[in-house]
């Protein structure tokens, strides 16, 4: 591949990697990691598993416009 091609599909390779992860909410988990190191520096990360029953217990407990 030339140069330019390799950068065309790097830059495809980044963008279907970002959108992925935005879809499957991977980079929601990363964003929250870095906002909980930031505030909280002593306390531990959740895991993965545990900040996804914090998210679903905190959707149950205020549902944003759902109607059930």
């Amino acid at each position: 591949m030339t140069a330019p091609v390799a950068l065309t599909a790097r830059h495809w390779a980044r963008t279907v990697r970002w959108y992925l992860r935005e879809l499957m909410g991977e980079a929601e988990y990363d964003r929250y990691c870095e906002r909980h190191r930031r505030h909280h520096p002593k306390a531990p990360v959740p895991t993965r598993r545990e900040y996804d029953v914090l998210r679903t217990l905190r959707r149950e407990e205020q549902p944003e416009g759902r109607c059930c």
